[in-house]
């Protein structure tokens, strides 16, 4: 199958297969992939997709209400747990982004609301040709980081929030030449 030039090993294939670019509407899965994008910065995303599983473990499967009650032994625990990046500030941030998390769902009613209406409530349907053609970031995603860290989320820049779009469908950035792109503008 001809994909994504970025999917050429496992679990990068799988991943672009059967996720990456698939519209999600699950408050849960969307702070998910707001801290694994966050943990990515400066790092490959192949190396946290790697993790992921240690990730839903070390952080109690995402849940923002307990990881919102993290203290000192928590945060010990995850310095030491070699199945996730072990960054103090990257953990320092998941517990924030999960407080920020919190009070955005009580303000708005979902996260999945708030994060979808930057893109006006449905998928964008990119019609990139290369690698190359495909931005860093965009207006929206900029607005996205802007209102985010306004709110006092952390790691959450443009690059970040473009990379949260991508993943959970907000844009569609599979190349024209991937059966994927328009099996997405088709769902």
């Amino acid at each position: 199958m001809p994909r994504c030039p970025w999917a050429t090993t496992e679990p990068a294939i799988a991943y672009h297969d059967e996720e990456w670019g698939v519209p999600i509407h699950n408050d849960r899965v969307l702070f998910e992939f707001l801290i694994l994008e966050g943990a990515q910065a400066g790092l490959s995303w192949i190396t946290i997709l790697k993790k992921r599983e240690n990730y839903r473990k070390a952080f109690d499967g995402f849940r923002a209400e307990k990881i919102a009650r993290y203290g000192p032994r928590e945060i010990k625990r995850l310095l030491g747990d070699a199945g996730i990046v072990r960054n103090r500030l990257k953990i320092a941030a998941t517990i924030q982004n999960a407080k920020a998390f919190l009070a955005v769902r009580q303000e708005m009613g979902s996260f999945d609301a708030y994060l979808w209406s930057f893109v006006g409530g449905k998928p964008k349907q990119n019609r990139r040709r290369r690698m190359s053609d495909v931005p860093a970031r965009t207006a929206e995603s900029d607005a996205m980081s802007r209102d985010l860290l306004r709110r006092g989320f952390k790691f959450a820049g443009s690059t970040i929030c473009y990379a949260l779009m991508q993943a959970t469908g907000m844009v569609n950035d599979h190349l024209v030449s991937c059966p994927r792109h328009a099996e997405l503008r088709r769902a």
